[in-house]
């Protein structure tokens, strides 16, 4: 009887550290993943914009099925993703407004760009 009770104390053992194993082997590698995603990032400012709102543009993107940063767009899709959300899933709703916020922030430094170097306009040509 101690025999089997020591093989039964072994064979856990023996399983409990293969899946902590495999657990930390997998948070090691979405760590790696993370940073990477991190490093992939064109700028510093948006570097600090994804990590202030927890979304990188890509994903704000997507969540809210846009392709074109337009005011419009946005607004419209935020509006009704919201709606439909209101009433079975305050995580997916919380989720739409951060990406609503992401793609504001997006905005808001583009325009800010742009009023920032109205001169390179006029002297590229494009001015009319």
């Amino acid at each position: 009887m101690a025999k089997f009770l020591a093989q039964l104390i072994v064979a856990g053992a023996q399983v409990v550290g293969r899946a902590f194993a495999r657990a930390v082997k997998q948070e090691i590698e979405a760590s790696q993943q993370a940073a990477q995603r991190l490093n992939n990032t064109r700028t510093r400012s948006e570097r600090v914009a994804n990590q202030k709102l927890g979304l990188s543009l890509e994903e704000a993107k997507q969540i809210l099925n846009v392709s074109k940063l337009t005011r419009e767009e946005i607004e419209e899709r935020y509006q009704s993703l919201f709606k439909a959300n209101e009433k079975t899933s305050l995580y997916l709703q919380s989720k739409v407004v951060r990406a609503k916020e992401r793609l504001d922030h997006e905005l808001m430094a583009e325009s800010q760009k742009k009023s920032q170097n109205p001169k390179e306009d006029i002297s590229s040509g494009n001015a009319t």
